[in-house]
């Protein structure tokens, strides 16, 4: 649990904002792109997923589209938000195919994977929020 006197912080230095409840992310299934030594993928960025990417991730063997019910993971579909790998991203934004990035909800601990000026190429404004989220119910 987080102490609330000593908040974790986001890319830009101030608190880490939740990504996304629904469907749950983070490793710890809390909706926040927080991270731990464990956590070797470093799922710290919080992005809006896109079809392109869905299909990028898939091809690269990991597939974010079917549901996993033993895992209570519904599958992802595009605008969903979710914390991706911090490499992930950077193979994405290599292959163009980034997606969307929430600095507000990326962890702090992204900086050592990735370039804040990076990031800012790809960051969307929260409050076009109800623009990328996908149809889930």
């Amino acid at each position: 649990m987080t102490d609330p006197r000593n908040p974790e912080l986001n890319v830009l230095g101030t608190a880490l904002e939740p990504c996304c409840t629904n469907p749950m992310t983070g490793i710890f299934r809390d909706g926040s792109c927080r991270t731990h030594p464990q956590d070797l993928g470093m799922h710290t960025v919080c992005v809006f997923v896109t079809a392109d990417f869905l299909v990028f991730s898939k091809a690269r063997g990991n597939d974010l589209t079917t549901p996993r019910l033993d895992n209570d993971f519904p599958g992802l579909v595009p605008g969903d938000r979710w914390c991706l790998c911090a490499l992930r991203w950077v193979e994405a934004a290599d292959a163009n195919l980034a997606p969307p990035v929430l600095l507000e909800a990326t962890h702090e601990k992204t900086l050592e994977v990735i370039d804040l000026e990076r990031l800012k190429v790809h960051a969307v404004d929260p409050q076009q929020d109800d623009l990328l989220r996908g149809k889930r119910n």
